[in-house]
């Protein structure tokens, strides 16, 4: 069985807003977005930057609609011709409305992308009213809370921000949620209302050792799901410790690692990368 290919619609600026120094929110409307499914807190879509800085084409589907046929016909692009895509998380969106929230961190030394922006880096930084982009999606991403619990721990950097914001604000009222984020300082801190927040500043010290101080927000009746998504080798050092150290069962951890570090989207997953991918396939009870 083949996963099918989501919904691909051409979108336009409609905002821009500063959120940090390095953060900038980006609305997207399009009538082609009205109507279209959220599918989870931590939902993600792909979004293609045309190389021209116009409006980017992708081939169509294969006739099984395959995600797997139309990807191989994507990279049969020729390479100046084929729009750069990139996976980013959905940080609001209104069916109704066909809108669409888009949060990017603008790219600097030592941060997420090793100091060098990349075609949506560059896009976001650039981007003006009216400007097109492509948009295929929204996707689940890695969002499985078991027996549908809300996530009581949010692990990650200024990349997973935009997911833990919206999974914060999804949490049903009463939840304890606490959250540990990595940001280049405090220039880089959002309000997170709803979350015990623990901020953590790039250089004076480790989400790992931020997520090992912190008290787990869990009882008896209320154990602890965990989300934890980021620099992939930060996301499977959280993981490890939650898991081999506090005692969480994996499948109560959901982890996704965003970017790695000395990598791009465009280089090939690596050995580590296919076995993450294999243990964040669902789990069945």
């Amino acid at each position: 069985m083949t996963a099918p290919l989501p919904s691909y619609a051409i979108a336009r600026v409609s905002g821009i807003e500063p959120l940090t120094p390095r953060m900038r929110r980006i609305t997207l409307d399009s009538d082609d977005l009205v109507g279209v499914e959220q599918v989870a807190p931590d939902q993600q879509v792909k979004l293609f930057f045309a190389r021209d800085g116009g409006v980017p084409e992708i081939p169509p589907a294969p006739d099984d609609g395959s995600v797997a046929g139309w990807y191989a016909r994507y990279l049969a692009v020729p390479e100046q011709r084929r729009p750069w895509m990139r996976s980013y998380t959905v940080r609001a969106l209104d069916p109704d409305a066909g809108r669409m929230v888009v949060d990017f961190v603008l790219h600097g030394e030592g941060e997420p992308g090793g100091g060098h922006a990349g075609p949506a880096s560059r896009w976001a930084a650039r981007a003006a009213i009216g400007d097109p982009v492509g948009v295929l999606g929204p996707a689940v991403a890695g969002y499985r809370s078991p027996d549908g619990e809300p996530v009581r721990l949010l692990v990650g950097d200024e990349t997973a921000l935009p997911a833990i914001g919206a999974i914060v604000e999804q949490l049903p009222a009463g939840t304890r949620a606490v959250a540990v984020v990595e940001v280049a300082g405090p220039e880089e801190e959002q309000e997170l209302p709803g979350a015990e927040v623990h901020w953590v500043h790039r250089g004076a010290g480790t989400l790992l050792d931020a997520v090992r101080a912190v008290e787990l927000p869990a009882t008896a009746a209320e154990p602890v799901f965990a989300w934890v998504a980021g620099e992939a080798s930060a996301v499977r050092a959280v993981r490890r410790h939650l898991v081999g150290e506090r005692g969480l069962d994996k499948a109560r951890v959901a982890f996704t690692g965003y970017w790695r570090r000395d990598l791009t989207q465009d280089d090939a997953p690596t050995e580590q990368d296919m076995a993450d991918v294999a243990e964040q396939m669902p789990v069945t009870s």
